[in-house]
C-alpha cells in the first residue's frame, strides 16, 4: 500500500522534532537536486558533494537549535546552497568562471555544424559567468532547474519585482555579450 507523499510542511514539522524518518525524506527529495545545482555553480563535482554534505549538516544543526524555515524548505536549502557557493568564491576556494567546462559536449555526425555548436556553447557559458551572481543565481534556478517565480523569489529572498528584473537584466546582458561575440 502506497502512503501519501509528506508536504514540506509536514516533513518541516517532524524534522523540528528530528523524526529520523523526515530527516531521511528530506534528504532523498532534495540532495539531487541540489547536487546539480551546486555543480552547475561550481562546475566541479567534489565541490558539489562538499556543498550539498555542508547544506545537511548545517540545516540539521538548525533544526537541533530549534530554529530554521518556518515554510519555503526547498528555498531555504536552495538559499544555504548559494550562500555556501559564495562563500566559497569570497574564499578563493573556486576559480573565477564557473562554465562548468568538465561537462561534455555530445558529439555529432557533421563535424563542422559540431564546431559551431561547441562554439556557442563555449560563448554561452562564458556570458554566464560575465553575468552578475544576483542575475546568474536568477538565471541558473529559472532556466537550468525549471524553477516559477515565486520558488526563486524565496529562496533568494527578494521581491518577485526584483526577481524578474534580476532575470530581465541578465537575459538582455546575456544577448549583448552573445551578440558582440558573434560580431567579434
Amino acid at each position: 500500500m502506497n502512503t501519501p507523499e509528506l508536504t514540506e510542511q509536514e516533513l518541516l514539522q517532524k524534522a523540528r522534532k528530528l523524526d529520523p524518518k523526515a530527516l531521511a525524506t528530506i534528504y532523498d527529495r532534495y540532495n539531487g537536486e541540489l547536487y546539480n545545482y551546486a555543480l552547475s555553480l561550481t562546475s566541479d563535482p567534489n565541490l558539489a558533494e562538499d556543498c550539498v554534505s555542508e547544506i545537511f549538516t548545517r540545516f540539521l544543526d538548525v533544526l537541533k537549535r530549534q530554529r530554521g524555515p518556518d515554510t519555503y524548505l526547498r528555498a531555504y536549502l536552495y538559499r544555504m546552497a548559494h550562500n555556501w557557493v559564495t562563500d566559497q568564491y569570497r574564499r578563493g576556494t573556486l576559480g573565477l568562471l564557473p562554465l562548468d567546462e568538465a561537462t561534455p559536449i555530445p558529439s555529432a555526425d557533421d563535424p563542422a555544424h559540431e564546431a559551431q555548436r561547441n562554439l556557442r556553447i563555449l560563448a554561452t557559458r562564458k556570458a554566464l559567468a560575465s553575468l552578475t551572481p544576483d542575475q546568474r543565481q536568477v538565471i541558473s534556478l529559472r532556466y537550468l532547474q525549471g524553477w516559477d517565480l515565486d520558488e526563486i523569489a524565496r529562496a533568494v529572498n527578494k521581491p518577485i519585482g526584483a526577481v524578474k528584473a534580476l532575470q530581465f537584466r541578465g537575459i538582455e546582458a546575456l544577448r549583448r555579450l552573445l551578440s558582440d561575440e558573434e560580431n567579434a
